[in-house]
């Protein structure tokens, strides 16, 4: 699955940087460069890692949820064991 491939510290780092992005200043600027990765506080970068794992995860259960009812869906063409009708 591609969401055990990404890293919730690289998710939190690209999450914040677009977050910035968008946020407008009092100005009504975009903040660029002012809120860099490297300069958010240990915390606040733990709180934003801790965030991006928990999505990662939400994410991983809804694509199980989706493959078990694809799976589920294609299924319900084929008969049960015993039940199928034979003949020309």
């Amino acid at each position: 699955m591609w969401i055990n491939e990404v890293a919730p510290e690289r998710l939190a780092e690209i999450f914040h940087h677009y977050q910035q992005a968008l946020t407008p200043e009092a100005s009504g600027k975009a903040t660029g460069d002012s809120g860099a990765w490297r300069e958010v506080p240990q915390k606040e970068k733990s709180r934003l890692v801790a965030a991006a794992r928990l999505a990662l995860l939400e994410l991983e259960s809804l694509e199980v949820e989706q493959m078990t009812k694809d799976r589920a869906e294609s299924r319900q063409y084929f008969a049960k064991s015993g039940e199928a009708e034979w003949g020309c």
